[in-house]
This record gives structure tokens, C-alpha cells and sequence, in this order.
């Protein structure tokens, strides 16, 4: 079982709950708190150079408090708000760490636990997540109209062949 493997069992156990809130968290227990697997926290250190944490002997990370506070708005600009990776490279760049930390609502607590809802259909392509403009001004409905355009176009050629 390696350093990872571990902490995780230790976090099942329950045997870390009580830590208080300026205490260091392994890479487990980001991964568990803000439900994102490590490799995808591993790929962000390398996207986010603001993301520093302290590894210890046998490579093993512990993040700072600051540390996971600024994951947990990754994870809301990335997974919530629709953001790319360079569009929150763009936006630390241009507000910085801490005026971006400071816009986001309730950072300090994991987010509230939600009821499960079936998801809805977007009225049209621009409301769907993932379509308009996102904060570099990339207009995915667009692109994703080229896109059908020509999965129609290779079909076509697809059947004369």
C-alpha cells in the first residue's frame, strides 16, 4: 500500500475527521473533501504554479490551508462555472490569488451537500454548459454547429464510398 493508499484508508476510518482548519491535508484528503481524484490535483499543481504544496519524504504532498482553498475555486470556476484552465490562468493573472478568493461565495466550507435532481434540458444550445461564450469569448455553440456540419458532411462521403 503506498502513502496515498494509506492516507485514504485513514481517512475511511475516520481516524482524521477532527483536524482543525489551519492543519496541512494530505493529498487524500483534498481528493475526498472536494471530490476531485488526485491525478486531476497532481495535473492542476502543474497548470497552477500558485498551487505550492510541501512534500515531504517520499514525495508525499500536504497541502496548506490557502492551498486547498484555491483548489476548491478552481474546482468552482472549472466544474461549476464553466471556466477552461486558461480562463482561470486568465483570471488569477489579471485579479490575483486573493481577489479571486474573495469573490467566490463561501470558500471557507466544502459545499453544502445537494439533494439529487434529475438535470434539465437548456432551452437552446447557447444556455447548454459547455456552449456561448466562456471567459476567453470562445463561442462553443458555434463551433459545435460546425462541428454537426461536418460529421454530416464525412457521413455523406462515408455512404458514396
Amino acid at each position: 500500500m503506498d502513502d496515498d493508499q494509506a492516507g485514504t484508508a485513514t481517512l475511511e476510518a475516520g481516524e482524521r475527521r477532527g483536524k482543525s482548519a489551519d492543519a496541512f491535508r494530505t493529498i487524500s484528503e483534498v481528493s475526498a473533501e472536494l471530490d476531485v481524484a488526485q491525478h486531476v490535483l497532481r495535473f492542476w499543481e502543474t497548470r497552477f504554479s500558485q498551487i505550492r504544496p510541501l512534500k515531504r519524504a517520499g514525495k508525499r504532498r500536504y497541502y496548506r490551508p490557502d492551498d486547498v482553498a484555491l483548489l476548491r475555486r478552481i474546482r468552482q470556476l472549472l466544474y461549476e462555472e464553466g471556466y477552461t484552465i486558461r480562463g482561470v490562468q486568465k483570471l488569477i493573472r489579471e485579479k490575483g490569488v486573493r481577489a479571486m478568493l474573495d469573490d467566490a461565495p463561501d470558500l471557507a466550507a466544502p459545499p453544502p451537500a445537494q439533494e439529487a435532481t434529475p438535470p434539465q434540458e437548456p432551452a437552446s444550445a447557447a444556455e447548454a454548459p459547455g456552449t456561448g461564450p466562456d471567459a476567453e469569448g470562445t463561442d462553443f455553440a458555434g463551433i459545435i454547429q460546425e462541428l454537426e456540419a461536418v460529421g454530416r458532411e464525412l457521413r455523406a462521403i462515408a455512404q458514396q464510398s
